[in-house]
């Protein structure tokens, strides 16, 4: 069972799966990062440009913080791109040392009365982990905010007053990616939110910002690999998983 919450860390997701059978479930693209705790190891998940899929007969369940886009490279101290389509543990992103007491830490929290590793234990790191690190470019926040409600990347870099090769420098080290790409993925979670909620597929795909359902295929095809008959059979929106270490 996957249940999530808004963190005490600014736009940042709580989230933890229970342990149980399963079979492989796919994890979409969504411009974040993850900070994972699974079967015992402290990990990070780096932005994704396609589609994961994973098992879900984990030994112990999992836990994780889903920090926004942009949010990760500051409390981290790497750039997103050095992570991009990645499941590293966190020792192998910082020098073990460093990692190790950490990862102490949430071993010492143990698992909660379902079995599932605490996620609070996780989200106090988290928030101590940004507590001692830079704050996150806000640029890059406004960026990120601008192209989820459908800016144009013309219009972004204009409001941002960036050039087009600055813009993607600076995109990369903060998404892991361009803004192109931030864009294109934003715009298939946008739309496919709208279509969880019911909305027919081509008046979702117009509202979401393609430019007809024929392109929401093809996004759909290109980022995910599945039809979006294949996700509407899903036990549950897909997006909502991250449980892939």
């Amino acid at each position: 069972m996957y249940s999530e919450r808004p963190s005490r860390l600014g736009g940042a997701v709580v989230w933890r799966r229970e342990a149980g059978p399963g079979g492989p479930r796919p994890v979409l693209p969504d411009g974040c990062m993850d900070l994972l705790w699974i079967d015992g190891t402290l990990l990070v998940a780096g932005p994704d440009t396609r589609a994961h899929s994973v098992g879900l007969d984990l030994a112990s369940g999992c836990a994780g913080v889903r920090l926004p886009p942009g949010a990760a490279p500051a409390l981290l101290g790497v750039d997103a791109h050095e992570l991009r389509d990645l499941r590293v543990p966190l020792a192998d992103v910082w020098q073990a040392r460093r990692a190790r007491p950490l990862a102490g830490r949430m071993s010492a929290a143990g698992p909660s009365r379902t079995g599932v590793p605490e996620a609070a234990a996780l989200e106090e790191l988290a928030l101590g982990l940004a507590a001692a690190s830079p704050a996150p470019d806000p640029l890059m926040r406004a960026v990120a905010d601008a192209l989820g409600r459908g800016a144009t990347v013309a219009a972004t870099a204009a409001e941002a007053g960036l050039g087009a090769r600055r813009l993607h420098r600076r995109c990369l080290a903060a998404f892991g990616y361009g803004p192109k790409t931030l864009a294109r993925i934003l715009r298939l979670r946008r739309t496919l939110a709208l279509v969880d909620a019911g909305i027919p597929r081509a008046a979702a795909a117009a509202r979401g910002g393609c430019a007809d359902q024929s392109h929401l295929a093809r996004d759909m095809r290109a980022l995910t690999g599945l039809t979006l008959t294949a996700y509407a059979a899903l036990d549950g929106p897909a997006g909502a998983d991250v449980t892939d270490p």
